[in-house]
């Protein structure tokens, strides 16, 4: 059985220390305080109940052995009016403790999900791939953190009162009867961690299994139509299999683990029971204690034990809540690595007027072989450039790279801002949502009028999208709804709604026709948007005034394209005072 990969640790213990004092003093701190207060104050209430409840009880079974009608009934209802009074405590106790849960979760997902997003770590975690399955532990791990930590908390501070409420009661009975209640509690905690301690790492394995089988199930289901039109089931099918045999067998070590504990906790709680009646009931018999004093030390002996033995009673929720805070430590350690690494060795100037390499070399993240090397390109505004690359690995670093994404490398890149430099992937993102917040860039506030929304879908011949999604307001899964090339014209749309000065786009050719992608170019041109394009040795050259040819050992040529189309504008030059080496590209006119 493998360890947990994070251990519990004194860091991750100083950063739940933090996550505490940070809620305290946060916008929901004062209305976390009121409840935590409220809580400690039904908690005393709930001891101070059960203490009196002890000795009613005495009262009322001496009064039944004594057959005395009248303090019978006057200890019945104060029983009755006991009892209504521990249940009006113990609700509003689990109110304000459900309160307080929720109230924690939803403060800590989202400074969570506000740190998974910034800088875009999410990225970074996802290119690292050392980290399984964040989500999970953002939406699920966070969710038991609050729960169970705030329940453990409660179940330790109403262990001490316990603790010292029953300590003198049961003193007082029965010197030996406390001193039994010590031993057995010290001897059962020690026999159930000794017994269970394995289930901490196995539940670690569990919460990853249980989200990599759900992962390819959704996988499945995102995919449905290419796999069914592929007819990979059969692969699916073995995928899926050997997830869930990994997930079953996991589950079945957890359960073998459990019979074994389990068999010592049952019999542990089943002898509670016995033990203060086997040396109680000889003192009543003897005359040395009324009857009553047999359930009060019962009830004494239970409440005792059980504060003593929380390590019995919980063990499993506490390995469970082992592996959670293993994991979510994981996640913080992870996220804070990814921000080590945002500032990449790449030099980024994002005020600029223009797109420009100087001596830009990117290498892959795992060989460290040379991808691009010394790259030195100006593209001012109004040029566009169809840029070759036949290494897929290449075209990726570059189009990252120009995006601000990419660590493996050096060299200077300057660029417009995030509104003037848009970026359209091969496999287009459209996300849930309205057609109206769909046609918004993401970056930016504007609001645009229908009438500006539906005529530049209809100059993309997407009009009849309208119709089919019900209208701009109404909620949609696009990727179900649309085609690709449907969806890549309307990623299309955002752009010419943005309007910014330049625009990368990532092979428009594989999910849009020619004539398509002839058309959007002349759109992009009319409006004065510079186009550099990710294409294929069959894209139509006469929509660019260059073109770069990346090969595949990262050296580079740089050609002007005749204009059969019209007037062009200034070619590129390459930027810097001298030009490239031939080992790391060159420039020719065509």
């Amino acid at each position: 059985m493998s360890a947990p990969r994070v251990p519990i640790s004194r860091g991750i213990g100083r950063r739940f220390a933090a996550m505490i004092r940070a809620l305290a003093i946060s916008e929901v701190g004062g209305k976390a305080r009121l409840l935590f207060g409220l809580l400690i104050v039904f908690l005393l209430g709930i001891n101070g109940l059960n203490v009196v409840n002890s000795f009613v009880g005495r009262d009322f079974m001496t009064s039944i052995e004594n057959r005395n009608m009248a303090r019978f009934i006057e200890y019945a209802l104060i029983y009755v009016g006991v009892f209504a009074a521990s249940t009006v405590v113990a609700v509003y106790y689990r109110y304000c403790e459900e309160r307080l849960g929720l109230l924690w979760r939803k403060w800590l997902t989202e400074q969570a999900l506000e740190r998974y997003l910034k800088d875009r770590t999410y990225f970074r975690l996802h290119a690292a791939g050392d980290l399984q399955n964040p989500d999970q532990r953002i939406a699920e791990d966070i969710r038991a953190l609050t729960a169970t930590t705030l329940s453990f908390f409660l179940m330790l501070l109403n262990a001490s009162l316990t603790v010292i409420a029953f300590s003198g009661v049961l003193w007082s009975i029965s010197p030996l009867l406390f001193v039994v209640a010590m031993l057995y509690a010290a001897t059962g905690s020690a026999m159930t961690w000794l017994l269970g301690r394995t289930l901490i790492g196995l539940n670690y394995d569990q919460l990853d299994r249980e989200a990599n089988f759900r992962a390819r199930l959704v996988h499945v289901r995102e995919n449905a139509e290419s796999i069914a039109l592929l007819q990979r089931e059969g692969r699916l099918r073995i995928r899926l299999h050997d997830r869930l045999e990994r997930l079953t067998a996991n589950f079945q070590r957890i359960i073998e683990v459990n019979r074994n504990l389990g068999f010592f906790t049952t019999g542990y709680n089943y002898l509670i029971q016995i033990i203060p009646a086997l040396i109680v009931a000889p003192m009543f018999i003897r005359g040395q204690a009324e009857f009553g004093v047999i359930t009060q030390s019962a009830m004494a002996f239970g409440h005792l034990l059980g504060a003593f033995s929380l390590i019995v009673t919980q063990f499993q929720s506490i390995s469970v809540y082992t592996a959670v805070i293993a994991r979510l430590g994981a996640l913080a350690e992870a996220m804070d690595r990814a921000v080590e690494r945002r500032t990449p060795p790449i030099d980024y100037c994002t005020d600029c007027e223009r797109v420009a390499f100087e001596g830009v070399s990117l290498r892959s993240p795992r060989s460290g072989r040379y991808l691009v090397k010394e790259l030195n390109l100006s593209i001012p505004r109004g040029t566009h450039v169809l840029i070759r690359v036949p290494d897929e690995p290449a075209k990726t670093a570059l189009f990252r790279a120009t995006a601000g994404i990419w660590d493996q490398g050096e060299g200077r890149i300057l660029r417009p801002s995030d509104n003037d430099l848009l970026f359209l992937p091969e496999r287009p993102y459209v996300p849930p949502g309205t057609l109206r917040e769909v046609l918004l860039h993401g970056r930016t506030e504007r609001r645009f009028s229908d009438e500006r929304l539906l005529g530049t879908l209809r100059s993309l011949d997407l009009i009849r999208v309208v119709d089919r999604a019900g209208g701009l307001d109404t909620e949609q899964t696009w990727s179900e709804l649309l085609s690709l090339g449907e969806q890549q014209l309307l990623a299309f749309s955002r752009v010419l709604l943005a309007d910014p000065s330049f625009v990368f786009l990532d092979h428009p050719n594989r999910a849009l026709s020619e004539c398509q992608v002839d058309g959007l170019l002349a759109l992009l041109r009319e409006r004065g948007i510079t186009y550099l394009t990710l294409g294929d040795e069959d894209d139509d050259e006469t929509n660019y005034d260059q073109r770069l040819d990346i090969a595949g050992d990262g050296s580079w040529t740089l050609s002007l394209l005749p204009a059969e189309k019209g007037p062009r504008s200034a070619p590129p030059e390459p930027a810097g005072a001298a030009a490239p080496a031939p080992s790391s590209g060159s420039e020719r006119p065509d």
